[in-house]
């Protein structure tokens, strides 16, 4: 961490089921590290988990040119990033994802933040990692489940951005193409071209959230964890694209491709029966892409290609829902 400029003290926020690796770490970073281990789930994206976060950072006395290092999934990157982002008015912060979704996507852009009662990732603030260190060997300890999840993003990043990841994820085998840091780092490049681009989420940014206006609402209606956040994102990539489809953005060969790859991963494309159109539809509405009262989607057009709109009719989007 010398390399870029990073000398304090480490502090280690680490998934409980990463506790044999978090403890070697410690010892590699060597007098004065500390270590706190959290659940990994969903349900620690919450207010009591940033407080024993704070509480632990504030008992070892952390200084602002000390370094928060997030080492697990998504969700410990997330709250522990938040807390990074907040401590101090802002300590620096390292990602060191240990599953597939997060190193090609939430480790990767700055985004950090709980979630709320009323939706997901509502509390949050823009905070860029100074380092990101993904090491793909991890990945081999992770359930088919798991990697499958994480694969949802890489496939979204090849429909609207890279026609040939998504091709060559296409023809990959599900099972070893996490062994290919290659398919990996190519996923991750999507994502940091998009960030360099936009990053406070502007404008190109909102590409990125294609699949999550639908997927973020189903894990909030299910609860958060029911799904695996890459499942949810998946379904959510289905009937987004249905919906384009509908509009005439992009054809219905599309939406039949995509799901394809989808499920060659194992992923799910079909919306949970207990949930409701109505349902989606008002969760939707508060989510934090609304602006003026109206939804921006990010739709795909090609493979390779999306777009930003808000011209797209609530029953039009209900009729999808219906009929998915």
């Amino acid at each position: 961490m010398h390399e870029v400029g990073l000398r304090g003290r480490v502090h280690i926020i680490a998934d409980a089921q990463m506790a044999v690796p978090a403890q070697a770490l410690v010892q590699s970073f060597g007098e004065g590290t500390s270590l706190l281990l959290i659940p990994g789930g969903e349900g620690s994206k919450d207010m009591h988990t940033l407080m024993r976060i704070y509480d632990h950072l504030l008992a070892h006395r952390v200084e602002r040119r000390d370094i928060v290092v997030a080492f697990g999934g998504g969700v410990i990157g997330d709250v522990a990033g938040y807390a990074a982002a907040t401590m101090l008015r802002g300590v620096a912060l390292v990602q060191m994802p240990t599953t597939l979704l997060a190193m090609v996507d939430s480790a990767v852009g700055g985004k950090t933040g709980i979630n709320h009662a009323l939706g997901k990732n509502m509390i949050g603030a823009f905070h860029q990692p100074r380092l990101v260190y993904a090491d793909v060997s991890l990945l081999k300890t992770l359930p088919q489940r798991e990697l499958a999840a994480g694969w949802a993003e890489a496939i979204k990043h090849g429909v609207i951005r890279d026609a040939q990841l998504f091709a060559d994820l296409a023809t990959a085998d599900p099972t070893t193409a996490f062994f290919d840091p290659a398919l990996v780092r190519r996923a991750v490049a999507v994502k940091v071209d998009v960030v360099n681009i936009d990053v406070y989420e502007q404008a190109e940014r909102m590409l990125l959230n294609y699949g999550h206006t639908v997927g973020h609402a189903i894990e909030q209606l299910l609860g958060y964890g029911v799904l695996l956040h890459g499942e949810a994102i998946a379904i959510g990539m289905h009937i987004e694209a249905q919906i384009a489809a509908a509009l005439q953005l992009c054809t219905p060969a599309l939406v039949d491709h995509q799901k394809s790859v989808l499920e060659r991963y194992q992923l799910p494309t079909v919306l949970p029966p207990q949930i409701g159109a109505r349902q989606l539809m008002e969760v939707m509405q508060r989510d934090k892409k609304v602006h003026a009262g109206q939804i921006r989607w990010a739709l795909p057009a090609s493979i390779g290609h999306a777009v930003i709109t808000r011209d797209v009719p609530l029953d039009l989007v209900e009729r999808v829902l219906t009929t998915t």
